[in-house]
């Protein structure tokens, strides 16, 4: 099923930051957003997530689908790399954590304190959390801060896998990951007012 966005309008913090925007995400595809920082790439992300309503617009397909990571890595610090994804895990119903740990490159790390890790690690175990979802599209804002070459290039892999498995995947990145990729620049969805509304992105944690 894929993930299709019309005529899509979304605020921050109660002013329009995007409007018009239009996106098709198909089973297989991944789709690069781009744009200057405080361009909206954020918010979009967060609205077709489901953590704000859209100003106005429809969004078909995200129905329980949908695994966003954003800059948080979302970590409880007092369990082991193997006690958060096993947490997570049982959060969406499932119970498998291998294919995770092995596509991170975590075996190593399984009974370290989340608290412990360093930066890197901390995002590996983060974005590891996707795997154990078991959601189809992953929705994925800046995922490579604190990565090393070698660990974009398992974050690479790992969406690639997730495309060919016929999940998708909607990327803001200013970073190249090689990935057969479309792109979609943000810039001219732009609002070009303040009107006030009444949706606010303020409240997220």
């Amino acid at each position: 099923m894929p993930l299709i966005v019309t005529d899509l309008a979304v605020a921050r913090g109660g002013v329009p930051v995007l409007t018009g925007v239009t996106l098709r995400l198909d089973p297989g595809q991944a789709l690069i957003l781009r744009g200057p920082n405080g361009s909206g790439k954020t918010t979009l992300l967060r609205t077709l997530a489901g953590l704000q309503p859209p100003l106005s617009g429809t969004i078909a397909g995200a129905e329980d689908r949908i695994a966003y990571a954003a800059h948080s890595d979302g970590l409880k610090s007092m369990l082991s790399v193997a006690e958060n994804l096993i947490f997570w895990a049982r959060v969406f119903g499932r119970r498998e954590i291998d294919a995770a740990v092995q596509a991170f490159d975590l075996h190593d790390l399984r009974n370290r304190l989340a608290g412990t890790l360093s930066a890197g690690q901390k995002r590996r175990l983060g974005l590891a959390r996707l795997l154990v979802t078991g959601r189809p599209v992953w929705m994925l804002d800046e995922p490579t801060v604190s990565l090393d070459t070698g660990a974009v290039a398992l974050f690479a892999d790992a969406v690639r896998a997730h495309l060919a498995q016929g999940g998708a995947a909607l990327i803001a990145t200013h970073i190249e990951l090689g990935l057969d990729a479309a792109m979609l620049d943000v810039t001219p969805f732009r609002a070009t007012h303040d009107t006030r509304a009444g949706a606010s992105d303020e409240a997220f944690l």
